[in-house]
């Protein structure tokens, strides 16, 4: 039964009563009477209505009533009066003609509002597809031939090599840099990204540090190319701009140097530190002192400040006023400034203001010369959203390890470390964190692990085949006599090189053969990783053997191939550190 059955008023939804008029296209209030209402008194009834005769068929004086059929009291709410010509209203639970022009009605908004919808939709992804190609007309690209890989994978690990040059561009520089500097590579940065994305390292390279800067090829403008010779015992500054080195060949100093090969390059100047900042509303920096620096006309006091601009060059071009005022000490300042910028684009306040991301991507686009590998804005956009994914407390600031240059009496430049150095570059190549990263309890990688667990066997118990598969030439031989001579592993053959390249050492065993393994694989210092097991082969007499086959990864015969975070001094993007 529905509500207009009931006998109370209070179990009336009101919403019931609301009736579409099809004539004026609104809804009225139309309240239908039910058996009994409250006690209040209904609206007088005209006198001249026509009422049936009561008992003996006299007539009720100065009362109208209904049949008798039909008959209601005073106190009955009327019925909603109907305008003159209007159609009678169905009776309740028929409304054939709300039903109807309720769909008309809901066709035609939905036919209008689609409509605007997908107007407005192909409007956006016009002025989106618009704004990206204004975008990619601010970024510079320049072709640096095989320096740099030809595109970027968001599967991968991958080196960044940030240049920061001394040359001046635009207006407000006249008191920074060389006054006539072709453009050095003043600040220099090897950002490494962990393919998992949970770690990152950033490897500041001093612009003081002695190297010998290889042969490289550079493309001119012709399309033609031409080979620079490469010059030993200089600065690392002048593998750019120098002789018109362009950054193809920092990114092959870089790899002579460290052995880390850069993917990519991205390469600003000054006005980028300028842009930047002012576009994301400054940048938080903090002094352990006042500083009143002559030289950069850097002023503040102790504690911290926000500074964008002009103020924020200034901050990263001060020299003489931090630690023993050396391109070391103000590489950390740079660094502490980098981590504090991290955090200001990534911030909350920056993702969600529009007009700052619109800022911030004018300014980075238009401050940034990179690789034609990455030279698309949706690329870019790509490798910052990776980026993003690495917690701030695991991307780390480090230094190259260094030591005075000892050909100079008076101490100007630096050279490589080599006791502390090579453990610090093999880290990186081998995308170890050098933070404490927590990884996530998977079984495959419990599985893994568990590949060295186990018996191993003696030394002259393994039988194995070597082969090369991607290191360097006589890898494979070399391997095979440090086994036969220095480790006792007799039954071991040499099979010149494997027949496609891999990126990593792999060693291949059944798994009655696991016991030698996992002796081989501690013998050669290999990870679980390496571990593969499945089948084996035959060797020349017909026995299984298990086959070791050297990667691009393999550092030499006898060179362990699992690496450990080394202990380097270096600081965090998580925190805020006062410059001394």
């Amino acid at each position: 039964m529905d509500a207009q059955g009931r006998g109370r008023a209070d179990d009336i939804d009101p919403a019931d009563q609301w009736v579409l008029n099809p004539d004026t296209g609104d809804y009225e209030l139309r309240l239908q009477p039910s058996a009994a209402q409250s006690g209040v008194p209904g609206p007088r009834r005209s006198a001249r209505r026509a009422a049936p005769a009561a008992a003996g068929g006299r007539t009720a004086p100065g009362r109208g009533s209904r049949q008798a059929s039909g008959a209601v009291s005073d106190t009955e709410v009327p019925g909603p009066r109907r305008r003159r010509g209007a159609p009678a209203e169905p009776p309740p639970g028929r409304r054939r003609g709300r039903t109807k022009s309720k769909k008309s009605r809901t066709k035609k908004i939905l036919l209008w509002t689609g409509g605007t919808m997908a107007f407005v939709l192909i409007a956006v992804s016009a002025a989106a597809y618009a704004y990206l190609k204004h975008l990619e007309g601010n970024v510079t690209t320049k072709d640096v031939g095989d320096a740099a890989k030809s595109g970027f994978s968001k599967d991968e690990a991958f080196n960044l090599l940030i240049i920061g040059t001394d040359k001046r561009t635009g207006s407000g520089n006249e008191g920074y840099g060389d006054k006539n500097s072709v453009g050095h590579a003043d600040t220099n940065i090897l950002l490494h990204v962990s393919k998992d994305r949970t770690n990152a390292t950033a490897l500041s390279i001093p612009r003081d540090l002695i190297v010998n800067v290889p042969d490289c090829d550079t493309i001119q403008d012709d399309g033609s190319i031409k080979t620079i010779t490469g010059t030993d015992n200089v600065r690392f500054n002048t593998s750019l701009g120098q002789e018109k080195r362009d950054p193809g060949c920092t990114m092959r100093t870089v790899k002579a140097v460290t052995g880390i090969e850069p993917d990519h390059f991205a390469m600003v100047d000054f006005n980028a530190v300028k842009t930047l900042t002012s576009a994301v509303g400054g940048v938080e920096v903090c002094l352990a002192k006042d500083v009143n620096d002559p030289d950069s006309h850097l002023k503040l006091s102790a504690g911290k400040h926000n500074i964008e601009g002009e103020q924020a060059l200034a901050f990263v071009r001060t020299r003489h006023s931090f630690g023993n005022q050396g391109d070391l000490d103000r590489i950390k300042v740079q660094q502490q400034f980098m981590a504090s910028l991290m955090r200001k684009m990534s911030s909350s306040k920056t993702l969600t203001s529009p007009t700052k991301l619109l800022d911030l991507a004018e300014a980075a686009t238009k401050a940034l010369t990179v690789d034609k590998g990455i030279g698309k804005v949706s690329t870019l956009k790509d490798m910052a959203m990776e980026l993003k994914k690495v917690p701030p407390k695991n991307i780390s600031f480090t230094t190259v390890p260094v030591i005075d240059n000892p050909a100079e009496k008076v101490h100007a430049t630096v050279v490589v470390d080599r006791t502390r150095a090579p453990s610090l570059f093999s880290a990186i190549k081998d995308d170890v964190s050098l933070t404490t990263v927590k990884q996530k309890a998977k079984k495959e990688k419990a599985a893994v692990a568990a590949r060295l667990k186990g018996s191993r066997s003696t030394a002259s118990d393994i039988r194995v085949d070597i082969y090369n598969g991607g290191a360097e030439s006589g890898s494979a031989q070399e391997t095979l006599n440090w086994l036969q001579n220095d480790e006792g592993v007799l039954k071991s053959s040499q099979l010149g090189n494997a027949d496609a390249p891999l990126s990593k050492t792999t060693l291949e065993y059944s798994p009655d053969q696991a016991d030698q393994a996992r002796k081989l694989a501690d013998l050669m210092g290999l990870p679980a990783s390496a571990m593969k097991p499945g089948e084996s082969e035959k060797n020349a007499q017909g026995l299984p053997a298990i086959v070791l086959t050297l990667g691009k990864d393999f550092k030499g015969a006898g060179v362990p191939m699992t690496s450990k975070a080394p202990d380097v001094e270096k600081s965090t993007a998580d925190k805020t550190v006062c410059a001394k």
